[in-house]
């Protein structure tokens, strides 16, 4: 079995000095127009020491992509400075820097867009207490769209990064155009999965097109899914294999799956007999490594997240406890952070703006 301490070559040529890494969380940290500040930074380099990488938060590909305020952008070339200093904190630490590159879509409101209105792959809003009903994206805003995930990966590169992660996962615009419920278009954009895939698929070809240009050095890219929408229609466990299946055959350098408990059972009746990440797992039959996460906060839940996975993604437990990953490293499991996350917020030292957003999640 895989061990966590183990060395894990990409087919990009990056390199993990272990298979742990930080997953991607909303912070809050930026300015207001997404531009990186000290505490960001210094967050990150705290947390990355004993990781194999560290995956930022969502930073947006475009304006009209924010998803909420302190959000990190990498939407233009005047923020590549502070990006890079961003980028060198984490690999201080001997930790790989991937930032997540994303699009909010409809999963946003007209006040964090300075009053535009929010758009999507088609005017339906999403099911949760006040959403906004977005405009359905023009086949030229498509595109454009398409093109500013290629400018993204550029800036990464010229940041320093080491990969970037397309975040089609959390119901964000990529999802949005995978989704039955969110894509209602007629044209080639909608339709059957494929039709629904070829958004992924442009983007993925744009992605590449600017790593092929610009990257002097092994540059990665993964990519982070979410396995079950709960709306009606919506994507079932059925559509994500065959999401996989296309996903498996690509330059991708990884599958990241996102869920909140790596033990979590699919909703459909034919999917019971194991986890989502056991089945995931086989489904990407051995062409891309899979980064398992949800609930990992022991040595144990790491053993077990890598009996189905090349990677285990540590999220909550390193915003509490930053230097957990050494403690693994060192056999300090005692010094782990084991109280409930509602108990560490009332001691665990955070900067004002993270500390009221995680406050009043917990």
């Amino acid at each position: 079995m895989t061990k966590f301490d183990e060395q894990l070559k990409f087919k990009s040529g990056v390199t993990l000095r272990n298979r742990i890494v930080m997953s991607p969380m909303t912070t809050q940290q930026s300015f207001y127009n997404g531009t990186v500040t000290r505490d960001e930074i210094q967050y990150y380099a705290n947390r990355a020491s004993g990781l194999g990488a560290v995956i930022t938060g969502a930073a947006n590909v475009q304006d009209g992509g924010k998803g909420w305020p302190g959000e990190l952008s990498i939407a233009h070339d005047d923020m590549i400075p502070e990006l890079g200093a961003l980028a060198r904190a984490i690999q201080a630490k001997g930790a790989k820097a991937f930032v997540q590159i994303f699009h909010a879509g409809r999963m946003t409101n007209r006040a964090t867009l300075s009053g535009e209105q929010t758009v999507s792959a088609s005017a339906v809003a999403a099911p949760r207490p006040g959403a906004e009903t977005p405009r359905a994206m023009t086949v030229d805003e498509i595109h454009a769209t398409v093109v500013a995930f290629g400018e993204a990966t550029r800036r990464a590169i010229q940041a320093g990064f080491d990969g970037v992660e397309l975040h089609g996962a959390n119901t964000y615009l990529i999802q949005q155009f995978f989704s039955q419920h969110s894509n209602r278009r007629t044209d080639d954009y909608g339709g059957d999965r494929q039709r629904r895939y070829r958004f992924i698929r442009e983007l993925l070809d744009s992605v590449f097109a600017a790593v092929d240009k610009y990257a002097d050095r092994p540059f990665l890219v993964g990519y982070r899914v979410s396995p079950e929408e709960f709306e009606t229609p919506g994507i079932r466990f059925d559509d994500t294999l065959w999401l996989l299946a296309q996903l498996r055959e690509t330059r991708l350098d990884y599958i990241h799956l996102s869920q909140n408990d790596y033990n979590r059972v699919a909703r459909a009746d034919d999917y019971q007999d194991q986890s989502i990440l056991a089945y995931v797992h086989e489904a990407l039959q051995g062409k891309l490594p899979l980064i398992g996460v949800g609930g990992v906060r022991t040595r144990q839940d790491v053993t077990n997240v890598l009996q189905n996975a090349e990677v285990v993604a540590v999220g909550q437990q390193l915003l509490f406890d930053p230097t957990w990953a050494v403690k693994l490293a060192q056999d300090a499991d005692d010094a782990m952070l084991s109280v409930p996350f509602k108990e560490a917020v009332k001691f665990v030292p955070l900067n004002k703006p993270l500390h009221d957003f995680v406050a009043a999640r917990y």
